[in-house]
């Protein structure tokens, strides 16, 4: 399978530059910071979120290639996007994500909010010395967002009244909001057409939703070594998902297991059977291949080029991620 690493060759070394100015951004000033800093930009992430900026930053203006304020909007959207996992790691008691230490198992929980804290204020900094408050609002958007996804997966633990439409609004927010928001903020900086702006954003949001349920759905069937955590984490700490949500529409009694807790002996087994036997996993499937393709479809005005390319088989990553 297609690694996501290969397909960024178009902005391989636009990725290289990205890595090392983020961890001089960041703790230039501040030894245990920049330890931090080290260890979260050095530690091989895949860098999906700044790697689809900057390819849609070439996509939209192919004759000119780059500028200063891509690089930094890729930049800010990696600063955010890592804040808010050294937070989430911090809430969920996380030791390990992918495999690596987090922040919070090697620094201690109050070097991990401060550092989560400071990328956040860097990339609101950041942000604001762009100089274009369309993209300052459509940024700061997203730092709302990520906290309103958060409070609602936390109000929503274990609530099987949980419907697909607020599932999706809720992975809107955690997962969607930050690839949609940046991927507006590229035409805004290229200064594309309202109408081709609107389908970058699309385009992004559809991204991120397929991503989620993509992700939700290798929490039932991938592996512990692959996902980093034992799988069917969401569904025993109550993150109800697609997979859980459509299958209890088929079996009934997946409810009450799942509003009893799994306070029986042999609850949560009983649920990842019921939820494996039923036609949920299938059902996510088909919900992230329809906005896996919808996100192709929103790029179809762009000029055809290597960059538009590679964004179009990100898509089909996505789903490849699932095989």
């Amino acid at each position: 399978m297609t690694s996501a690493t290969s397909l960024f060759l178009p902005v391989e070394a636009d990725l290289a530059l990205l890595t090392d100015n983020l961890k001089n951004l960041v703790g230039a000033r501040h030894k245990i910071l920049y330890a931090a800093a080290e260890h979260l930009f050095g530690a091989g992430g895949k860098r999906i979120r700044p790697a689809i900026v900057l390819l849609l930053a070439r996509a939209t203006q192919p004759d000119q290639g780059i500028t200063s304020r891509h690089r930094r909007l890729a930049e800010i959207t990696e600063m955010i996007h890592t804040a808010s996992l050294v937070h989430d790691d911090v809430v969920d008691e996380s030791s390990t994500r992918r495999g690596v230490d987090t922040v919070h198992s090697r620094f201690g929980n109050k070097v991990a909010v401060l550092a989560g804290d400071f990328l956040f204020a860097q990339s609101s900094w950041y942000l604001a010395n762009l100089d274009d408050l369309e993209v300052v609002k459509l940024l700061s958007r997203v730092i709302m967002d990520l906290a309103e996804g958060e409070i609602r997966q936390g109000l929503k633990h274990f609530d099987t009244t949980l419907t697909i439409e607020a599932y999706l609004e809720k992975s809107y927010y955690k997962t969607a909001t930050l690839i949609a928001n940046s991927a507006k903020a590229v035409g805004v900086l290229s200064e594309v057409s309202d109408h081709t702006a609107e389908n970058l954003y699309q385009f992004g949001r559809s991204l991120g939703l397929a991503y989620q349920v993509v992700d939700d759905i290798l929490d039932f069937t991938g592996s512990e070594e692959v996902l980093g955590k034992p799988a069917g984490s969401d569904l025993l700490s109550g993150n109800l998902t697609a997979p859980a949500l459509y299958a209890m529409e088929e079996v009934p009694y997946l409810k009450t297991l799942i509003e009893r807790e799994f306070s029986g002996p042999e609850d949560f087994e009983q649920a990842i059977e019921l939820i494996n036997s039923s036609r949920g996993i299938e059902r996510s499937r088909v919900l992230a291949k329809t906005h896996a393709r919808h996100a192709v479809e929103c790029l179809s005005n762009l000029p055809q080029s290597a960059s538009r390319q590679a964004l179009e088989d990100i898509s089909d990553y996505v789903l490849r991620r699932l095989k």
